[in-house]
């Protein structure tokens, strides 16, 4: 039924489901309404405490989601000098954004109403004063945290911009519980652990999951529980917003401008195809094969990142063009070799995405692939002006013939000042500008 405690909206409205854990949002839009069950959290695991099985599922849900290579907590074998306590936090870290999460869990049976909201205001205290502990003992002195992968990165808490996490796991927060604290000094965001899968699923992507919590906690807290109804209503926002001015001459003639809304309403990969899951393999293929273990982690760390700046709502059409690029470019005679392009470039020019397929790989195509990548970051570094902070991703696929796996993934990222020579520019402009391209560009605001 629905849910008669729900504020009057004309966006949104709720119906509690069967299962008390879960409910059924549904969202007025300009294409009628819509609806999207929020099921439970995801269960505990099994042999371990409630506590510790409550971060260990908020984990999880962050890794499957997200990628496991964004997920931190401390490594094993870093050592506490004098003074120096054992860091308990999750982190979530993608490019230079940090989230410190600290999950609480209600392990004995719930009290009347009144002790269980005294309860959550104790521990959602305690939980911000331990972030903000966390964060500044990351600045003083840098740790080492192990990803979901096991491997270890050096984190300097002066790197990131940070926002506190409070993590509820309670089998029922009492209808309209707000939690509240003393400022920190950082934005700061209280959730359910099944807001925060609500989340990673709706989004699958740890980027735009720490730029929804940025967002989030500017605004007016919400009571627990309440998470999908605010992003919702951000959504619809954003929907309704018109398309930012964008300086198409960024990237020079020839670029076709693409405007999404920055939050989905519908889940990623929700259009019954599985084209979004392009852009995840190629990830994985960046994660787990493509930098091998002679890469520093801090440089897999930031490939990664960047990638994961494509925005959530474009990766489908990207996955679709992706496998469509895969079956044009070997159509050419043999000998010859077909590119297709597609870039991002980020509204203030600082950052270029490219992904692109050749007919094969071999090391001609490797240099030319680099060759084009830097021609392109050397060109928007030059209208610009701010080539000391700009960095250009380049991704390339090639498909295989040897039925292993259907493609092989490269990839080449540039920053800063490249320094190329009056004959380089000429050289590789001449190469990659004398014909039209099969290539797309997409301005992001």
């Amino acid at each position: 039924m629905t849910d008669p405690t729900s504020p009057p909206s004309q966006l949104w409205r709720y119906v509690q489901d069967d299962d008390p854990s879960a409910f059924t949002l549904i969202v007025e839009t300009p294409n009628g309404p819509y609806m999207r069950r929020i099921p439970p959290a995801l269960p505990l695991p099994s042999g371990v405490d409630h506590g510790s099985g409550a971060e260990a599922a908020a984990h999880t849900a962050a890794a499957t989601w997200g990628m496991p290579d964004f997920v931190f907590q401390q490594a094993d074998h870093a050592t506490k000098g004098s003074g120096r306590r054992e860091l308990g936090d999750r982190l979530l870290l993608a490019g230079r954004r940090g989230a410190v999460v600290q999950v609480k869990a209600r392990t004995i049976k719930p009290k009347p109403v009144s002790q269980e909201v005294a309860w959550i205001q104790k521990v959602a205290a305690k939980a911000m004063s331990q972030a903000k502990g966390t964060v500044r003992q990351l600045r003083m002195l840098p740790a080492d945290m192990r990803n979901g992968r096991g491997r270890t990165l050096c984190v300097d808490g002066n790197a990131y911009e940070w926002v506190a996490v409070f993590l509820l796991d309670h089998p029922q927060v009492p209808q309209g519980t707000q939690a509240a604290w003393e400022p920190i000094g950082m934005p700061a965001i209280a959730l359910t652990r099944r807001d925060w899968d609500f989340l990673f699923d709706q989004l699958r992507s740890t980027t735009a999951v720490l730029d929804y919590l940025f967002r989030a906690a500017a605004e007016e807290p919400v009571p627990l529980g309440e998470e999908p109804v605010r992003f919702y209503e951000l959504a619809a926002a954003d929907a309704a917003a018109p398309p930012k001015d964008i300086d198409t001459e960024l990237v020079g003639p020839g670029g076709t401008l693409f405007s999404t809304p920055r939050l989905p309403q519908a889940p990623a990969g929700s259009d019954g195809t599985h084209a979004h899951l392009m852009i995840r393999i190629m990830l994985e293929d960046v994660a787990t094969s493509l930098l091998r273990d002679s890469v520093a982690e801090g440089d897999r760390f930031t490939v990664l990142s960047d990638f994961d700046r494509l925005p959530v709502p474009a990766r489908a059409e990207w996955g679709h063009l992706l496998l469509d690029m895969l079956r044009d470019v070997p159509r050419v005679p043999e000998e010859h070799c077909k590119w297709r392009f597609r870039r991002l470039v980020e509204e203030d020019g600082a950052r270029q995405l490219i992904v692109g397929a050749a007919t094969r790989f071999d090391p001609v195509v490797e240099a030319a692939f680099s060759a084009y990548v830097q021609l392109r970051h050397h060109e928007v570094t030059a209208r610009t002006g701010r080539a000391e902070e700009s960095s250009t991703l380049g991704v390339l696929l090639t498909p295989r013939r040897d039925g292993v796996r259907p493609w092989d993934t490269s990839a080449v990222r540039v920053h800063g000042d490249l320094d190329l020579s009056e004959e380089e520019i000429q050289v590789y402009s001449e190469e990659w500008n004398r014909a039209t391209e099969s290539s797309d560009v997409s301005v992001s605001g």
